[in-house]
């Protein structure tokens, strides 16, 4: 299994970025997917989640302002992200469970400046 996520980097606030991860080794089609991110010393929190049928939940911090979909022909899950803030600086991952097992991608680190 293989997460591979892409679209880190620089952005400023009231820009915005759009970050992948394309999974490979799952039946992509059924399984929920979920953006993680983690700031060095803090834990990893959930940002926002996916359901096989469309189905969203986001943190109270980022709702209105990010937003999570997916593309099953090329078992692709996206963060929009919109008027980050510099508190949204962190490592994002990726991440899906499936038949008892919890898989993470390698992070894309999104630095906000103001």
């Amino acid at each position: 299994v293989q997460l591979q996520a892409s679209g880190g980097g620089l952005v400023q606030t009231g820009g915005s970025l759009r970050l992948s991860c394309e999974a490979s080794g799952i039946v992509f089609r059924i399984a929920a997917m979920s953006w993680y991110r983690q700031v060095p010393g803090k834990q990893r929190e959930l940002v926002a989640l996916i359901g096989s049928g469309g189905s969203t939940r986001y943190a109270d911090s980022v709702k209105g302002r990010f937003t999570i979909s997916r593309d099953n022909a090329v078992n692709t899950v996206y963060l929009q992200i919109n008027s980050p803030k510099p508190e949204d600086t962190a490592i994002y991952y990726c991440n899906t469970a499936q038949n008892g097992y919890t898989y993470w991608g390698q992070g894309t680190l999104v630095t906000v400046s103001s």
